[in-house]
């Protein structure tokens, strides 16, 4: 999962060349006033007093009872008390190193809308390693790579072997494929032809702001109306809060009474509803990687734009250290070099070895940032695919590894996570414009902070966003989670995670309440399974036996 050269290498959210339309949060306010003269409060005053003494107003009615939630609601009983009909796995041909059918598989039925349960069922695609030590097995750890828009089944085709040891040992891991993605009601938006069209197309000059919004527009409009046209009913009922509460369906199931759950990125957002929704059953959650659920979207693109500037400045620097750097010898200048040939490419695209395509600007971005997701050892892919393009003159590494991103195989097929990433963001956060202090703010911290990645920044660039189109609007927005004060959480921050900043784990840790924070410092994105034993340890210690690590471990 960590090595961006298979399908479950492409978890997380990719910040391209420059911020796209905002999408943000807002909260709308709303008042009332009054007015009146001495003379009005008079006259009251006096005819209160003419006036025969009111009866005194009967008390309000008590408050409804709360609507009763997951297992304890009457209307799932029947999904509550499904059996699960376990079956080898099928073998994935493109997994040369293991047979799938040692797993086993199944189909979870969950209510599409959970507020008409009767109206229809969506089948969730399950797989299970069951525990290698069944006599001392603990129950099942839940799994989520992240994405939004990722399969967890196929993360555990390709990552099974981070869980090997006490882990493997002791529970069942489980990896399901969100509503939306992968096996399970996939949202289905492009064609194969358009989305190859889109990805290579590097719009208008970056520097004529109002031509670039209304390609923005168009392109966000084509996207929402074939979205409309092909999954339409599925558009309202993809968001995280509902795979949250599949999730919970799906721990009742298993026959665990609290939930073990280990997710990444986009995952820790979902186990940080999971905690909103069931508070009362929690187990032992790992959050690695934090998305805070109280960052607006703009807050978060603009944190994500910094951390892989800064990430960019530490591999070109990198870079120079050895010998035929591509970039230079200069390490002040390196980054720069890299940044001027990745935007050079949207008048000099490159020749690549598949298929006559172009490496278009827009792709060697892609390629170039997916690669900035892994840590240091990822660092010799990227000097070797700087090199190829700008000694060689030829993009196929680049591309390959924007193709690897995008979810594209050799044969020109997307698998579908960038449809049902867009769709799953337009129905978890609402947005609106941000006012124009906001955007100012914004633009001062990009060109202080990320002034390579922002450069061709202005204002214009932040009028709309994204879901502006979208046929749902969610009524979901940013605010603090705080999860139960008596199940402590543990959440993982990389210190060089350019996706997920550290900064965002650290204000998670924080608001969660009852939650320890454990620390890599390093470069890349998330840290369990990353070849550090001291997170490894601290993780397994904690998900096997309860124990956190001492406030304030860090580890190398």
């Amino acid at each position: 999962m960590r090595i961006p050269v298979s399908p479950a290498a492409r978890r997380r959210t990719l910040v391209r060349r420059a911020i796209p339309a905002a999408v943000v949060a807002s909260a709308l306010l709303a008042g009332c006033t009054t007015s009146g003269s001495k003379q009005h409060k008079a006259n009251d005053v006096q005819n209160a007093a003419a006036s025969p003494a009111p009866e005194s107003p009967a008390p309000p009615p008590p408050p409804p009872p709360p609507k009763p939630k997951g297992q304890d609601d009457p209307a799932l009983k029947d999904f509550y008390g499904q059996q699960l009909a376990w079956q080898p796995c099928p073998d994935d041909p493109k997994t040369k190193k293991k047979d799938e059918s040692d797993f086993q598989c199944a189909k979870l039925h969950v209510p599409l809308d959970y507020e008409n349960p009767a109206a229809r069922a969506v089948d969730i695609a399950v797989m299970r390693e069951p525990a290698a030590k069944p006599d001392s097995r603990i129950g099942s750890l839940l799994t989520n790579p992240g994405g939004p828009g990722q399969s967890g089944v196929d993360y555990l085709k390709y990552a099974y072997q981070d869980f090997d040891g006490v882990i493997h040992d002791r529970f069942d891991v489980i990896g399901f494929d969100p509503r939306g993605t992968g096996d399970s009601a996939p949202v289905q938006c492009l064609a194969d032809a358009t989305r190859d069209r889109r990805n290579a197309d590097d719009g208008p000059d970056p520097k004529d702001h109002a031509a670039g919004k209304a390609f923005s527009e168009a392109r966000s409009k084509e996207f929402a109306e074939a979205c409309k046209a092909k999954s339409g009913d599925l558009l309202a009922f993809v968001g995280t809060r509902n795979v949250a509460r599949d999730m919970d369906v799906l721990r009742a199931v298993l026959g665990d009474q609290k939930l073990n759950y280990l997710g990444y990125s986009y995952g820790t957002y979902l186990g940080s509803l999971y905690t909103e929704e069931f508070p009362g059953r929690i187990g032992r959650l790992v959050l690695d990687g934090a998305v805070n659920p109280s960052d607006d979207p703009l807050a978060h693109s603009v944190d994500q734009q910094v951390g892989f500037e800064q990430s960019f400045q530490h591999f070109a620097k990198d870079c120079t250290t050895h010998s035929g750097c591509p970039l230079g010898s200069d390490p002040d200048k390196a980054a720069e070099i890299g940044v001027d040939f990745l935007d050079g490419l949207r008048t000099k695209p490159l020749s690549t070895r598949f298929d006559g395509r172009k490496l278009t600007s827009g792709l060697g971005w892609t390629g170039m940032t997916s690669l900035l997701y892994g840590n240091e050892e990822r660092w010799k892919w990227l000097r070797e695919a700087f090199s190829l393009a700008m000694d060689k003159k030829d993009g196929s590494a680049l591309l390959f590894y924007a193709d690897n991103y995008n979810g594209r195989d050799d044969k020109g097929h997307y698998d579908g996570s960038m449809d049902a990433i867009s769709a799953i963001r337009c129905a978890d956060r609402h947005g609106d414009q941000p006012s124009p202090d906001r955007i100012q703010q914004v633009l001062d911290r990009l060109h202080k902070e990320a002034p390579l990645f922002s450069r061709d920044t202005a204002a214009e660039d932040f009028q709309g966003w994204s879901c502006q189109f979208w046929p749902y609007q969610t009524p979901e927005k940013p605010h603090p989670i705080k999860g139960p004060q008596d199940t402590p959480i543990l959440v993982v921050g990389t210190t060089g995670d350019p996706a997920t900043p550290y900064a965002s784990s650290e204000r998670l840790t924080t608001e969660l309440g009852d939650a320890t924070l454990l620390t890599l410092e390093g470069e890349g994105h998330t840290a369990y399974g990353k070849k550090s034993t001291c997170i490894d340890d601290a993780v397994n210690t904690y998900l096997t036996d309860g124990t956190l690590p001492p406030t304030g471990t860090r580890c190398k």
